[in-house]
């Protein structure tokens, strides 16, 4: 007899939120004696160098031929799913497998081993996915980040990593973490959304598009600022493809997320201190390097600190058509934190010449916002100008989203309209060949432009 017996299979088969979830005793039990073989008799840095279909093919023939020197005999969809198991288990990331595959899926939140949700279309939702117990998440995260020379552990209970698809993950453990092992992936899309695709999902509409490839076409400076799932990434993502294809584009990340799909661009990523404490290389690092390395535009995936300057200064300084993203709640706001960032430098200037200094850097601000139903929305595209009469800095909107109120289901309702000021670089424009008709700034209905203009 092999060492397991035939026994009755007992299936349970769920479809939840487009995977399915699948639970049997008998195969778990199988899955785990030939993942602990595998592990032990054969060379998995051969399977891993595989793709995906000989790879399974390989670990098929090798559990075929296990079970026939056990004499075990199941049902193809029973080895279906044990293979499945086994290949998730060995060589992939387990009871995740079908999260990450599924591109419908945004955010992966593991709350300790018990608790698994997701976000689709905006909404978190709950899971009926669990780990056996936190010793098999820990093993999960391990198999994340020792690719990368990372680790963690009581000594560093903190780690950032990297999928190979590009999906970011952060995980924290005890006795940083209150509930277990924490983990938050931030998944990516292969095909990063473009401006259409936003229309499509009435995040913005035709007016506001032509508007915002107008002024990244024109060389102009644009910050984008939002909250955390906003959308700030996507965006950029998006906006970025309207740079002309002559240009040299540099992007700068904490964390690479960017893919723009155009020639001559390259991407530099920081680098977190090592075990001792030593060898990382910052933002504010490569932000540096980056001028050195003849870019006609710098692209920075978000700015959060004493890097902020240095960006600030490769727009004043020549760097024209730069793009960058910072965590703001409005226009103003945003202003603020460059200007607290721009104080973390060690600059030791006066408020009043930094936020000069913002201003000449800056030509808009784009704020976007994710509502309670999920939906994405741009707020505002506000331009940063002079006061002529004054002397003041102000902040006038262009375009806005008016919120009119909210369905019975929760669902947020309102219009995109311009609000009635015409853009003080509407000649910058045209000079870059992009002419903007007077009517495309007429406001939708009456507005008192004075409510779309804040100070700074």
């Amino acid at each position: 007899m092999g060492l397991f017996t035939k026994r009755e299979t007992v299936v349970e088969k769920k479809q939840e939120d487009g995977f399915s979830a699948y639970n049997n005793p008998y195969v778990e039990e199988l899955s785990n004696h030939y993942k602990n073989r595998l592990l032990n008799e054969v060379n998995l840095d051969n399977l891993t160098n595989m793709d995906q279909h000989e790879m399974r093919a390989s670990i098929e023939q090798i559990i075929t031929q296990f079970m026939s020197e056990e004499k075990v005999v199941i049902s193809n969809r029973d080895k279906d799913h044990l293979l499945t198991r086994i290949i998730d288990e060995s060589v992939g990331f387990g009871p995740l497998e079908p999260l990450l595959n599924d591109e419908e899926i945004t955010e992966i939140l593991i709350n300790g081993h018990g608790e698994v949700y997701i976000e689709k279309r905006g909404q978190l939702k709950m899971t009926k996915i669990k780990f056996r117990n936190e010793k098999h998440v820990r093993h999960i995260i391990d198999r994340v980040v020792a690719p990368l020379g990372r680790r963690i552990d009581e000594s560093s209970p903190m780690v950032d990593a990297r999928l190979l698809d590009g999906s970011r993950v952060n995980a924290v453990i005890p006795p940083i973490s209150l509930n277990g092992t924490l983990v938050s992936i931030r998944k990516f899309k292969k095909d990063p959304y473009t401006m259409q695709n936003l229309i499509d999902f009435n995040s913005i509409n035709n007016q506001m598009t032509e508007f915002l490839q107008g002024i990244v076409t024109a060389k102009m400076n644009v910050l984008i600022s939002g909250g955390t799932g906003s959308g700030k990434t996507t965006l950029l993502n998006a906006l970025a493809k309207s740079i002309p294809n002559n240009e040299r584009v540099i992007t700068v990340e904490d964390s690479a997320e960017l893919r723009l799909d155009r020639p001559n661009v390259v991407g530099l990523e920081a680098r977190p201190p090592n075990t001792e404490g030593k060898g990382a290389i910052t933002i504010r690092d490569l932000v540096r390097n980056a001028l050195r390395m003849r870019p006609d535009r710098i692209v920075v995936g978000e700015v959060r600190g004493a890097e902020a300057f240095d960006m600030l200064q490769a727009m004043n300084t020549g760097h024209e058509g730069s793009l960058t993203t910072v965590h703001a709640n409005s226009p103003l706001d945003a202003v603020r934190r460059l200007e607290g960032m721009i104080m973390m430098a060690g600059m030791e200037l006066p408020s009043s010449i930094i936020r000069e200094y913002i201003v000449g850097a800056l030509d808009y601000i784009v704020q976007i916002e994710r509502f309670q139903d999920g939906q994405r929305k741009m707020m505002s595209i506000s331009e940063v100008v002079t006061d002529n009469k004054g002397g003041k800095v102000k902040l006038q909107e262009i375009f806005k989203f008016k919120r009119t109120g909210l369905e019975l289901d929760g669902t947020v309702n309102g219009l995109f309209t311009p609000t009635g000021i015409k853009p003080n670089s509407l000649y910058r424009l045209k000079v870059f060949g992009q002419e903007m008709p007077d009517s495309m700034f007429q406001a939708k209905e009456e507005v008192n432009p004075d409510d779309s203009v804040s100070y700074i």
